[in-house]
């Protein structure tokens, strides 16, 4: 199975419909070219048909690439404290990334939407090249929006951007898409202090990443409703992005498409694209767990088609409904299983010290 071929039935996938059989010769197909190309996944052990999932660990200490580094058109990295704790996820192009991008976000943020006014509190793609995020909502402000407002300036939002942009959209009476970090919605509240805002009806706000700020730490449900009485918003219009720098794709909760659909909406969940498979699993075994029960992440993306496609988390997880519900981080050390797995894939640079 030549790259080509794969990058083909890939495209197809994300742009068609939902084909779980499809999908899941796709992940087999894909793990078996990507273990031929990619060592530390390729002394990983299979069992069975189902391939073994890398651990997302090993992205912060060796490369995870079917192609040389020469050949890299981006490498995103996480955040982290020093070179060393950053993972890298090295792309030889985006097509797949943008594909990917855009179909989610067109049917779980944009449903309603053409286009609109987007605020961006998070740094640009310019002042941060190395972030998936800020190239994504870079990206976003190409396909939705109307205009666009970076109010992230530097390393600090810009409280008095951000403000102007409120109150014009509460002026004018056009929706707006407030989209940014958990951290900076979590900045703003503190910044805005008694300042309250009516935007109007169809705006909503997309937010991202842990819910940890500088001076403390705030429960999911209690930033939704600072959230929704600062802007105005009613709860289902607010949702948050799971993504992550091991990652080409993105799941959303399912309130903002349920409320624009008209349809139920049970416990809130993310919802799973088509071409990605989410499996909660056992810490010690690997293997999945019961329908209910809580597990461990694992992801397998059919847009990672140049790293590795079947990726182990560390967040706890477990099915609901049609999503996910995502429960947090795995407490204390990363969980047996991942870290046995981890220390294979990472043998041979081990050996080489």
């Amino acid at each position: 199975m030549t790259r080509r071929a794969l990058k083909a039935r890939v495209q197809a996938l994300i742009e068609g419909s939902p084909d779980r059989a499809a999908r899941d010769r796709l992940i087999e197909d894909m793990a078996a070219f990507q273990r031929e190309q990619v060592s530390p996944y390729g002394r990983l052990e299979w069992v069975g048909s189902t391939p073994p999932a890398l651990p997302t660990d090993v992205f912060r200490f060796v490369r995870v690439a079917v192609h040389p580094a020469s050949e890299d058109v981006r490498v995103f990295k996480s955040s982290g404290t020093t070179a060393s704790e950053r993972s890298r996820h090295a792309f030889r192009d985006l097509t797949l990334y943008d594909l990917a991008a855009r179909r989610a976000a067109r049917d779980m943020l944009f449903p309603d939407q053409r286009r609109m006014r987007l605020v961006i509190l998070a740094p640009s793609e310019a002042d941060a090249p190395s972030s998936s995020l800020s190239y994504m909502l870079a990206r976003f402000a190409q396909w939705f929006g109307s205009s666009t407002a970076w109010v992230w300036k530097g390393d600090a939002l810009d409280i008095e951007a951000l403000r102007t942009e409120l109150a014009n959209a509460a002026a004018d009476g056009d929706p707006i898409a407030l989209l940014g970090t958990s951290f900076a919605f979590v900045h703003a509240e503190d910044a805005l202090d008694k300042a309250r805002f009516a935007l109007p009806e169809g705006s909503r706000l997309m937010q991202t990443g842990g819910f940890k700020g500088r001076s403390r730490e705030v429960e999911p449900e209690e930033l939704r409703g600072a959230l929704s009485e600062r802007y105005g918003l009613v709860d289902a219009m607010i949702i948050s992005e799971y993504g992550m720098t091991e990652l080409s794709s993105q799941l959303y909760e399912t309130t903002l498409r349920d409320r624009v659909n008209n349809t139920a909406s049970g416990p809130r969940r993310f919802w799973v694209p088509h071409w990605v498979r989410a499996t909660p699993v056992d810490p010690e075994s690997l293997v999945p767990v019961s329908n209910g029960a809580t597990g461990i992440l694992r992801l397998d993306d059919c847009a990672n088609l140049d790293s590795v496609c079947c990726i182990q988390t560390a967040d706890l997880a477990r099915r609901s409904e049609d999503g996910i519900e995502l429960i947090g981080r795995a407490p204390g050390a990363v969980p047996r299983g991942c870290s046995l797995t981890t220390d294979i894939a990472l043998q041979r640079k081990r050996a080489d010290e």
